[in-house]
């Protein structure tokens, strides 16, 4: 019964996806200016946060705070909000012809809470069925990395990773499942620390209960 429960569950979220925008709300400027004047801007913003909250900018310990965070905001936790950013879409042809379901679980998510910029981080297992040709299997690591990295909701990382492989594959028959923490959640407000969310999107053949439930038993399955 728990297990029928589940699979209820994601298709409740799947039809919830229709209440979100798959694009990542950027300006249309948002490239307009360098890395390193970005770095250079949010340092001093960073400064005057810490400044504001009484802390002493010329403690050894902190001074270079400010250049540390801008640096790894441009450079690494939102990195991949810059398209020139995105991994190659290489692809091979599918030489064996293989034709059934093919599944990468438990690839790192490591993102950032758009609402109060804090960490999420979990595991998000991706499938697709080959038609005419196959991706290297790092690659999907990569997609999943790069939408990772910027102010994200799950919902709409979990519909970007899964657009993004269909786009590349030229397929529809690709789903993603997604099981993180929100820091938002373990560690402020209602600060439970045990609550991980699972979001899911499943598209061409992953809406069959038949498939999904495929998929979902070789997520279960041990590594």
């Amino acid at each position: 019964m728990k297990y029928n429960k589940f699979l209820e569950d994601l298709e409740l979220i799947d039809q919830d996806h229709k209440n979100y925008s798959i694009e990542t709300p950027l300006r249309k400027d948002a490239f307009e200016i360098s890395d390193d004047e970005k770095i250079s801007k949010i340092e001093k913003n960073v400064r005057e946060i810490l400044d504001t909250l009484g802390m002493d900018m010329t403690d050894d310990s902190l001074k270079g705070t400010p250049l540390r965070v801008a640096k790894a905001y441009v450079k690494e936790l939102f990195g991949g909000l810059n398209p020139k950013n995105l991994p190659s879409s290489s692809t091979f042809d599918n030489k064996y012809k293989y034709g059934e379901m093919l599944v990468e679980k438990n690839i790192t998510v490591f993102s950032t809470c758009e609402h109060h910029l804090l960490p999420i981080y979990g595991k998000a297992h991706v499938a697709y069925f080959a038609k005419d040709e196959v991706v290297g299997l790092s690659k999907m690591n990569r997609i999943v990395d790069y939408y990772s990295r910027r102010p994200q909701v799950q919902e709409r990382l979990n519909i970007q990773i899964v657009k993004a492989l269909q786009k590349i594959l030229k397929t529809d028959d690709v789903a993603c499942i997604i099981d993180a923490k929100h820091m938002c959640v373990n560690s402020r407000g209602i600060r439970h620390i045990d609550c991980s969310t699972v979001t899911g999107d499943f598209g061409g053949k992953f809406k069959d209960k038949l498939i999904k439930r495929e998929f979902l038993d070789y997520i279960r399955k041990d590594s």
